[in-house]
């Protein structure tokens, strides 16, 4: 079993910056690729930010320049978000596709945290 736990999230100001953690565990060779979505009120859940196995690294246009992706290969990720805006308010996932064998991958996903940005 693979379990994914994000942390971080919160009440912050316009402008102000969360670092967001998701934290594998479990049965983990290595994690290839993380995605961090988002899903605010009444809205479809929106792709941010994905690191892939081989490293690159692509970004939503509303948050790019803003916020930053990183993977540690065994341990889970973060995302670095800065400048943030009232319309990033939402509730953030994270998503790894995790080798639990030499040869095979589960795609696991978090639970949630919540992220408020408001004065």
């Amino acid at each position: 079993q693979v379990q994914l736990v994000e942390s971080g999230g919160g009440l912050v100001q316009p402008g102000g910056s969360l670092r967001l953690s998701c934290a594998a565990s479990g049965s983990i060779v290595s994690i290839n690729s993380m995605r961090w979505y988002r899903q605010a009120p009444g809205k479809q859940r929106e792709l941010v930010a994905t690191v892939t196995g081989g490293g690159s690294i692509d970004y939503a246009d509303s948050v790019k320049g803003r916020f930053t992706i990183s993977r540690d290969n065994a341990k889970g990720g973060y995302l670095q978000m800065n400048s943030l805006k009232p319309e990033d308010t939402a509730a953030y996932y994270c998503n790894a596709v995790v080798y639990v064998t030499a040869h095979n991958t589960v795609n696991a996903w978090g639970q949630g945290t919540q992220v408020t940005v408001s004065s």
